[in-house]
């Protein structure tokens, strides 16, 4: 069953079949082939059945607050705002970009497009102001990656329905990964930035007068954080209703007070909304089916029974965690790595005594890593969108001290505790 559950699935990825697809399919044929006692329109229902979670219905609703903040110019305004207190430094721009990333990440909850927004908006001024530019593309598509690691984030939400864990609680492991995460980053900026001369500062210190009128502009924008954020832990509402309410503050801060976003706009908006809100839930519905057919074959148990036959050290099966996930960061987008590895791994991880909420972090932040890692990495498809003359080999070939940065960062996150699950113990939330 084994063989042809996960077989046939590799088929299908190699032959060019959508991730969806695959799973769906690889389910099906396990079922016919192997002579499983199952209805095959039980299939239909659980796939349904997949995508019917309330907490899922966050996922639409952060992806269409991340495109209202993109097009409708909120990020200018983030990257104004962070832009006051770094200034004058000579490596300022690739820290605004840094920063501004993990800012936009704590509304978007999409790396994709957080390297798009900010990317977009910063990746003209450092080039211009002398850094090369697959330095800064690279930059833009590392920073990107927050998107997935700060919270609110759609691979949270994700692996929390499938690992039946608290959102909330998920979302408070992330903060820690996320803020080590951009230090790495801003130390190999840094380095970067003192190894080229050529490179400019943004200019003098702004003056009071002018860092008000920009704190003034910024304030709707540097809000929505607080409204998803804060409304999540005091209770006033639910992740799901957090992103509908953000949805709704980011076109009214873009269409009224800001006036940058036009009813022609709306369209485009909702277009790219469903198609990726579509793609992640047609991944999630087929991964249920697909789950199903591993539990009927009793495959995770007799894989953590092999696994745990070899050993049962926790530190060396983190390591292996990492391994096969960094790995499969680079063929899988995170939201099918996720759907994929969490009901095979997870039940392994936890029979070691790893924290279900560290499982997913770790998780998490290694497909993270993997939207920079070729051949399928999200974040550099986006980057180098944003190039007339870079090919995505010269902009991967630039991430390769990130991605050197970021591992670097991955296994302090995964063998100190306290990074990801500090505040889960400080606030006692489970």
């Amino acid at each position: 069953m084994i063989v042809w559950l996960f077989g046939s699935f590799v088929v299908l990825l190699l032959i060019g079949t959508p991730i969806a697809a695959s799973l769906g399919l690889a389910a099906v044929c396990t079922i016919i082939m192997c002579g499983m006692r199952m209805n095959l329109m039980v299939v239909a229902q659980t796939m349904f059945s997949g995508i019917t979670s309330y907490q899922l219905m966050a996922i639409p609703l952060f992806i269409l607050c991340g495109n209202l903040m993109c097009d409708g110019g909120l990020s200018k305004k983030i990257v104004d705002f962070i832009g006051l207190f770094c200034r004058k430094s000579k490596g300022s721009l690739s820290y605004i970009t840094i920063l501004a990333s993990a800012f936009f990440a704590a509304i978007s909850g999409s790396s994709p497009a957080t390297t798009a927004a900010i990317g977009g908006v910063m990746a003209p001024e450092m080039i211009k102001n002398g850094y090369d530019e697959d330095f800064t593309l690279a930059t833009a598509a590392t920073a990107g990656t927050l998107g997935q690691i700060i919270p609110p984030s759609v691979g949270m939400v994700s692996y929390a329905v499938l690992a039946e864990v608290s959102v909330g609680t998920l979302f408070l492991a992330g903060f820690g990964p996320g803020i080590l995460m951009a230090i790495f980053m801003i130390i190999y900026a840094n380095y970067y930035v003192k190894k080229n001369p050529n490179i400019k500062s943004m200019g003098e210190k702004p003056t009071l007068r002018e860092g008000v009128k920009v704190f003034v502009q910024s304030i709707w924008a540097l809000v929505m954080p607080i409204i998803i954020l804060g409304g999540i832990y005091t209770g006033l509402f639910t992740p799901t209703e957090s992103g509908a309410i953000a949805a709704i503050y980011g076109f009214i801060c873009a269409k009224w007070i800001y006036k940058t976003f036009k009813w022609s706009d709306l369209p485009n908006v909702l277009i790219n909304t469903a198609v990726g809100s579509g793609t992640i839930m047609l991944v999630l519905g087929s991964v249920q089916t697909f789950s199903v057919v591993l539990t009927r074959g009793n495959i995770p148990h007799a894989l953590a029974e092999a696994m745990l036959s070899i050993t049962t050290s926790k530190i060396i099966l983190l390591l292996l965690f990492n391994i096969i996930l960094l790995i499969a960061g680079m063929f899988l987008n995170a939201v099918s790595a996720i759907a994929l590895f969490t009901p095979i791994l997870l039940p392994i991880m936890t029979k070691v005594g790893v924290d279900p909420y560290l499982v997913g972090i770790v998780m998490i932040v290694n497909l993270g890593v993997g939207m920079i890692t070729p051949p399928v990495g999200n974040c550099l498809y986006v980057a180098c969108g944003m190039s007339k003359t870079l090919t995505f080999e010269q902009i991967s070939k630039a991430c390769i001290p990130y991605i050197i940065a970021l591992t670097i960062a991955l296994f302090i996150i995964t063998y100190i505790e306290i990074v990801p699950m500090g505040l889960i113990w400080l606030f006692g939330a489970r």
